[in-house]
């Protein structure tokens, strides 16, 4: 697990290498590093929901150990996105970052996307697991609110061809049909 582990967390940090190597060639490299970060984090992030699904069809409970790290890198990967838009994009300019927020609805739910993931990043200690308790897990559904923002941050952000979000729209609508089903199965076990 240590070695698949240490590949994970390398293979995580490839999209930033690749991102870069090809940043010289990018016409409009700030629209090119805004747009890879946010699609990276939405990838990691699905990758982060399927974890549970793969662990079930698979019966490999040590996948479970992977999704940790996955969900942090896909918050690290909003991260960028969100200090690229800041930093690059606004030039740090508070009043019209807010502005911006306000106006126009894609980042309106792409940012609230990505305050939502601040709690859940925060809370990723197995500390934070053992003082939450239950309220933990609770409080880590709201990966699923977070995931829906993302994709339609997404849908709203493409103006014209929206073939790539709606395949991740799919992807999410699968992986949420999954989750209901199980939760309709457990209850009805318990019942």
């Amino acid at each position: 697990m240590r070695y698949l582990k240490i590949a994970l967390f390398l293979l995580c940090l490839g999209p930033l290498a690749w991102t870069a190597w090809h940043l010289s060639a990018a016409v409009n490299p700030v629209e090119y590093l805004t747009h890879q970060t946010g699609l990276w984090a939405l990838i990691l992030l699905l990758i982060t929901l399927s974890i549970t699904p793969l662990r079930r069809i698979t019966g490999r409970n040590e996948l479970l150990r992977l999704r940790r790290m996955l969900g942090l890198f896909a918050f690290f990967h909003a991260c960028l996105h969100f200090l690229v838009w800041l930093g690059l994009d606004h030039l740090f300019d508070l009043a019209a970052m807010w502005h911006d927020v306000l106006k126009r609805p894609f980042i309106t739910v792409g940012f609230s996307a990505f305050a939502l993931m601040i709690p859940l990043a925060a809370t990723s200690t197995d500390a934070m697991m053992r003082r939450l308790k239950r309220n933990w897990a609770r409080l880590h559904r709201l990966v699923y609110a977070v995931a829906v923002l993302a994709v339609l941050h997404f849908w709203w952000l493409v103006k014209r061809d929206v073939t790539e979000p709606a395949i991740y729209g799919a992807i999410l609508a699968i992986l949420l049909v999954w989750r209901v089903d199980a939760w309709q199965r457990r209850r009805k076990a318990l019942a």
